[in-house]
């Protein structure tokens, strides 16, 4: 499993469009900016993503 995951992925597991997925790994990098940590574009990582989203683990 990857640390990191991409739009699609996001999109995947959401069940929502690329284009909306762009809009939340978005908001979840300015999240983790503010919390001083560095991000990459178009990538989120994946247990802060699993904990925004009241996962309990992961796939």
């Amino acid at each position: 499993m990857d640390l990191f995951m991409t739009v699609d992925d996001v999109a995947k597991e959401l069940g929502i469009s690329k284009s909306h997925a762009y809009k939340v790994v978005q908001r979840l990098n300015e999240e983790l900016k503010e919390m001083g940590y560095l991000t990459i574009s178009g990538r989120v990582n994946r247990t802060f993503f699993m904990e925004k989203y009241c996962y309990e683990g992961g796939k």
